[in-house]
């Protein structure tokens, strides 16, 4: 039996066709390639690598709250302070015995732009900067000369004058005021209805006067300190980042490929893997699991590797602290890369013997 030519060359255009398709879809693929055991190489891409197996010598050390000389200065400065009287607050003033007098100002004596309240008698009197005490005191002596029992009873009936800003990942962003008890930090994060489930609350930034500090709620409980002791001043502003900006990613033979947010409380290498659902039991290769890691220190990816079949290995795995936009890929398995050939050259064999009974 002999072959028609045109069909012949029909038949090996399609195989050739169905081997290049089906090498292209293996290429596409995720995999580890001929990686060394140990060491720095320089890839194919020219960048840098140290590969490593993870082991307890090799494990990174956790990441340390690095004292910040900016922020442990502004705790300092903003410390529990008695508050003052701003300009566009709104004061009750009355005097006992004499109700005549205040009649007038029963909804309240504005303090202007100028820092001062206009009064019966004695006129423009300078409010801004006082405490409630201390401009009771002040009023109470100039009332003196015009009256003989001056008792002046002085309470903020609006507080308009110091504000604070907060938008960002929070419930109710917006502009709040500060009244008379001090706002803290954490206080002002729940005058906003808190943190939305996307946000970071280890990833917040603190404005004052121009200054932006980077503060985390742990972070700075791993200083010894709390957001307790930051007290917000007239014009502060706070942003709340999205947990989007600090994910690690997954890829390869996961039951589940998609990012991973590191929470507050940070995340280890053995609960990303729980958060994706595990290895792939039909597909992973459990011996070869890859952590790859920017160090900006020694402008190198690190490379950590890990035999998962061992139960010893998932010790190490939960001591192994993620950290932002790391990557985690797990390889397939021989059989399963073979599979894949097949899967895509099948198309081909078929459409050969379809042809041949032409």
């Amino acid at each position: 039996m002999f072959f028609n030519s045109s069909k012949l060359l029909g038949i090996m255009c399609l195989l050739i066709v169905g081997m290049v398709s089906g090498c292209s879809s293996i290429n596409a693929g995720l995999q580890a390639g001929e990686l060394p055991p140990s060491g720095a190489f320089i890839a194919d891409n020219g960048l840098h690598f140290n590969i490593q197996p993870l082991n307890l010598a090799t494990l990174p050390p956790k990441q340390a709250a690095l004292p910040n000389s900016n922020l442990s200065q502004l705790i300092r400065n903003s410390g529990r302070a008695e508050y003052r009287i701003s300009a566009g607050d709104i004061l009750s003033i009355i005097l006992v015995g004499y109700p005549d007098i205040t009649a007038a100002g029963a909804s309240g004596y504005p303090v202007d732009q100028q820092g001062f309240v206009q009064f019966p008698l004695v006129g423009r009197v300078k409010a801004t900067g006082m405490s409630v005490p201390q401009f009771t005191a002040n009023l109470q002596r100039q009332l003196q000369r015009y009256l003989k029992f001056s008792d002046p009873q002085v309470k903020i009936l609006d507080y308009r004058g110091n504000k604070f800003f907060i938008d960002g990942e929070v419930t109710k962003p917006g502009e709040f005021a500060i009244a008379d008890a001090p706002v803290s930090l954490y206080s002002a994060i729940s005058m906003a209805g808190g943190v939305t489930p996307t946000g970071d609350s280890n990833n917040i930034v603190f404005n004052r006067k121009g200054v932006s500090y980077n503060i985390g709620l742990q972070s700075l409980r791993q200083l010894g300190s709390s957001a307790n002791q930051i007290y917000l001043q007239d014009g502060d502003s706070i942003h709340v980042n999205s947990q989007n900006r600090n994910k690690v990613y997954v890829l390869g033979e996961f039951g589940r490929v998609e990012p991973v947010p590191i929470l507050e409380q940070g995340i280890t290498l053995a609960q990303v893997i729980g958060e994706s659902k595990g290895l792939d039991s039909n597909t992973a290769n459990a011996a070869k699991i890859y952590v790859v890691r920017d160090n900006l220190n020694t402008r190198t990816t690190d490379i950590y590797y890990v035999d998962m079949q061992t139960i010893t290995s998932f010790a190490l795995a939960n001591r192994f602290e993620m950290r932002a936009n790391d990557i985690i890929y797990v390889d397939p398995t021989g059989l399963t890369r073979w599979n894949r050939v097949l899967s895509a050259l099948l198309p081909s064999t078929s459409a050969v013997t379809v042809l041949s009974g032409l």
